[in-house]
């Protein structure tokens, strides 16, 4: 098993390396802060002190240089606008995300599972047919269709529920339930499909001989052994949710990570992109690891590989 860690993290740092140099040069694109941060009557001495002082009047490649010097030391610079650590900036606003997108998949996962076994325990019958409609459904809905409708709905014209922020339980709602509606539906396809197989097993029926009832069958039986492919599915949409959480973040002005990037990206505040983009990407690589190695502890046959 260590081994098998050791080589998905020596395989995770070229692509850890293309994402360090390519969203240095990705914000660079978006313009000169100076344009920004400066008045339009500033003067070309102001200009310049400015650009000296942010070691913008540096060429690009030193200024790589100096960005990946400070990476190694754990240094990411200061933020243009505040003057705070761009770290800590990234750091303050991860921990909002993460509880995002840990109660998302928690509530995904528990009602993929019910719906699954629901349906995968009668084929074809009626409830099968209604859990594959409803999965289908929400596995097509954009999330920020689903985003802008909600707040249209349960905020503006119903006025139940808040339209941004994270003050009330109810500002919850919202942004679980965007971010929720496509995993539950995937999930549930999962679940079901590696159900249907399990119940059929040979095992299943000789439990069912020697008298097991239905609850026991499907939960200490058919559900381990469907438990694999399901975890392999919900760890890659976890990975999509603390990657792709930007849009929901900024529609529901969530204080997280997401909307830190958007935010920086329009202040041209490139210490501050570089830490937050840094951060989600060392976080994605671990959790892929942590992934990989679930599953290589659920199915003794990828213990075999990896131990080969």
């Amino acid at each position: 098993m260590f081994t098998f860690l050791r080589r998905r993290m020596y395989t995770s740092l070229i692509p850890l390396l293309v994402v360090l140099f390519g969203v240095f040069l990705l914000a660079r694109l978006t313009g000169d802060p100076t344009n920004l941060y400066l008045p339009v009557s500033a003067t070309p001495d102001q200009r310049a002190e400015f650009a000296a002082e942010n070691g913008l009047d540096k060429p690009v490649w030193q200024q790589m240089l100096d960005y990946l010097s400070g990476v190694v030391h754990l240094d990411f610079g200061e933020s243009l606008k505040t003057g705070q650590s761009a770290a800590s900036m990234a750091l303050n606003a991860f921990p909002a995300t993460l509880q995002l997108a840990f109660v998302t998949m928690l509530l995904a996962v528990l009602g993929s599972v019910i719906l699954g076994c629901w349906a995968a325990y009668r084929p074809n019958s009626l409830a099968d047919r209604i859990s594959s409609l409803l999965s289908m459904t929400a596995a097509s809905v954009p999330d920020f269709w689903f985003a802008i409708t909600g707040i249209w709905i349960f905020s503006v014209v119903l006025g139940w529920l808040p339209t941004s922020g994270t003050g009330s339980t109810l500002a919850w709602v919202l942004p679980i339930a965007t971010l929720m509606i496509r995993p539950l539906g995937v999930l549930t396809q999962v679940v079901r499909g590696a159900m249907v197989s399990a119940l059929s097993a040979p095992y299943v029926k000789l439990a069912r001989s020697k008298g097991a009832g239905d609850l026991r069958i499907v939960t200490h039986h058919a559900l381990r052994n469907a438990a694999a492919p399901a975890l392999t599915v919900a760890g890659d949409l976890t990975v999509g949710l603390v990657n792709g959480a930007v849009i929901v973040e900024a529609i529901f002005g969530w204080p997280g990570i997401g909307k830190l990037m958007i935010d920086s990206i329009l202040q041209r505040d490139f210490a501050v992109l570089q830490a937050a983009v840094l951060l989600t990407a060392v976080s994605i690589f671990v959790l892929n690891i942590a992934i990989d190695a679930g599953y290589a502890l659920l199915d003794a046959r990828v213990r075999e590989k990896v131990t080969v």
